[in-house]
């Protein structure tokens, strides 16, 4: 097992997921974001059955990382509740945990 995350975050648009994105990165908090969609969502609601078009944010951070980059969501994301998840990596190429590490840092004490 690595301290590398994968982390999806489903968006109500591109310019919000870019918005989370850009400032993850520029943070530091993830070395990089992937956006994908719009793609179809349907999810239950407050009892009711919505369906929607989101974006999918992909975020690859380190698990140091986590608690700020939920702050960040909190903080930008315009739903109530933000489907925000991570996949721990079990294994990842060297070179890119590497790269991983140089382009994220861990949030000050």
């Amino acid at each position: 097992m690595t301290d590398a995350l994968l982390i999806r975050i489903t968006c109500p648009s591109n310019q919000v997921a870019h918005q989370i994105g850009d400032t993850a990165v520029e943070k530091r908090l993830a070395a990089c974001a992937n956006i994908e969609g719009p793609v179809s969502s349907t999810y239950l609601w407050k009892g009711v059955v919505e369906q929607a078009f989101e974006h999918v944010l992909w975020l690859k951070s380190v698990t140091a990382c986590w608690a700020e980059l939920e702050a960040l969501v909190i903080e930008l994301h315009p739903y109530d509740v933000p489907a925000m998840v991570a996949l721990p990596c079990t294994e990842v190429l060297g070179p890119f945990a590497d790269w991983l590490h140089e382009n994220t840092k861990a949030p000050a004490n």
